[in-house]
């Protein structure tokens, strides 16, 4: 494929703070990468119909109100109903490192904690994204 990476910037649930993933969004669109913002108060349902209209192939949600173990799971949920497990899914926010390990574990493909170097995420992007670009073709 011709076209960049296309990736989804999500805020999911009551969490209304999105400074850090406008910070991630525009690293992202930076690095040459296609960005869709979904705004504040997205549902799982949502941020997965987004990204698989959108073609993207990755979703990044940002969570910073404390329900990550609730909501991170949710779009796992979702990818897996809507047969879309082949899109990358990371995420960050303020998370305990032995959640951000269950998250992991249970699937989530990168968590970032805050002062996460953005290169470090454009980078783990571009080669989680550009795998399974390669993958599906």
């Amino acid at each position: 494929m011709d076209r960049p990476l296309r990736i989804v910037v999500a805020k999911a649930g009551l969490d209304g703070h999105d400074r850090g993933a406008k910070v991630i969004a525009r690293a992202l669109r930076d690095a040459g990468m296609e960005v869709i913002y979904t705004g504040l108060f997205q549902t799982p349902e949502q941020i997965v119909q987004t990204a698989i209209q959108e073609d993207a192939d990755g979703i990044g949600l940002s969570i910073l109100s404390g329900a990550h173990m609730t909501l991170f799971p949710l779009i796992l949920d979702q990818l897996k109903a809507q047969q879309a497990e082949d899109i990358v899914f990371f995420g960050g926010g303020t998370i305990p490192p032995e959640d951000a390990e269950a998250l992991r574990e249970r699937g989530v493909q990168a968590v970032f904690t805050p002062g996460a170097p953005l290169q470090e995420i454009v980078d783990f992007v571009n080669d989680a994204c550009g795998k399974r670009r390669a993958l599906v073709g």
